[in-house]
């Protein structure tokens, strides 16, 4: 089993000069075999790695693309895997089609293979090919690397996600069985009664936000002023990730630990953010991640996920008798009494332990 961590790294001016030259040459190679695909199939060829691969080849001999040789030529080659990887992922449905990479764009990145362990942590430092020693910020122990990827961010920092090895050691739970139902109000309900705050970390953020962006606008297009505007509206927005990141994976880890099988409902997330008037708040609110965070939390620890239909009305239904009231449907409605049993429901709870029901029921079946 493989896993992402990510370090800091340090780079020297030397080094980062290398490592923007490699980004712009990767950047190069992979527009080069996008627009020789799209060429292709506009042609009715068919191309795919191979035709790409030798096309980096032959670049590589001519003399005006000699600035090709100077990087890692596993990067080169690693940008064209991803291109094709984009293009399975595309005729899969799994994702939208390739486009150009643009030199515009603050955060770029790159993918190099460990190859004969010329990828290895030694002491405060990390062995990268090309680039030789660069100073790290280690914050765990690693196991045996697999490929690295470096990225240089907006608020401009670099930063090494190292693939690794890992094997999840057992993390025994209470061995419960919970229902998730979130929200806005609230993150989450659960079946047990329990609520998590929606933390709004944008919304805290935003008057600051609002401010470094009005400044940002007053500055010179192209001057150096700008540019350290930029970095600084960056940094708030990196800010208010890491809290958010940080928020989902405590929240997550915790229900892993806690229960042995968490049932969810299946949401889909980007129709739901078509809704402008809810747009905002449903993506700062991040529920697809904390949600993908739930699934491979459980692949490595052995607990269950089961996925509630995405058109279960759980708000409607009376967790007590069944009944079912559409009044319900009017999201204003936070406590309604049962016309059948008449017994007194929370929205969100009820909803929580209705997941819990149908999800279980799910596993039976």
């Amino acid at each position: 089993m493989q896993k992402g961590i990510k370090f800091r790294i340090y780079p020297n001016k030397g080094q980062k000069a290398f490592i923007h030259q490699t980004l712009g040459c990767c950047r190069f190679i992979y527009n080069r075999g996008l627009a020789m695909r799209k060429e292709g199939y506009e042609k009715g060829e068919k191309i795919g790695y191979g035709q790409t691969s030798a096309m980096l080849t032959e670049l590589k001999k001519q003399e005006e693309f000699a600035f090709l040789k100077e990087v890692d030529s596993i990067a080169l080659q690693q940008s064209l895997r991803d291109l094709d990887r984009g293009f399975v992922n595309f005729f899969q449905k799994r994702a939208s089609h390739p486009t150009f990479k643009s030199k515009h764009n603050y955060f770029q990145s790159y993918r190099t293979v460990n190859q004969k362990d010329n990828i290895r942590i030694v002491g405060r430092y990390i062995k990268l090919p090309k680039l030789g020693y660069v100073k790290v910020r280690q914050s765990m122990e690693v196991g045996n690397i697999h490929h690295v990827t470096i990225e240089h961010t907006p608020s401009g920092k670099y930063f090494a996600v190292l693939n690794v090895e890992f094997e999840p050691e057992p993390r025994p739970n209470q061995g419960g069985t919970i229902g998730i139902d979130v929200g806005i109000k609230t993150f989450y309900s659960d079946s047990n009664g329990n609520t998590a705050a929606n933390p709004k970390y944008l919304e805290r953020s935003m008057r600051k936000l609002v401010r470094e962006q009005r400044r940002l606008s007053r500055r010179e297009k192209g001057s150096h002023n700008r540019d350290k505007q930029r970095i600084r509206v960056a940094k708030v927005h990196e800010k208010v990730t890491n809290q958010r990141n940080d928020f989902l994976q405590k929240q997550s880890t915790m229900l892993v630990c806690e229960n042995q099988t968490i049932c969810i409902e299946d949401l889909h997330v980007k129709g739901m953010i078509r809704n402008h008037k809810l747009a905002k708040s449903i993506a700062s609110v991040s529920w697809a991640k904390f949600f993908e965070m739930l699934e491979y939390k459980a692949v490595w620890y052995g607990n269950e996920i089961r996925k509630v239909p995405t058109m279960y009305p759980s708000s409607q239904t009376c967790s007590s008798c069944g009944y079912r009231n559409p009044l319900v449907k009017n999201l204003r409605i936070r406590i309604w009494e049962c016309p059948g049993c008449h017994a007194v429901h929370d929205r969100d709870t009820n909803a929580g332990i209705n997941i819990l029901k149908k999800g279980l029921q799910l596993q039976s079946a």
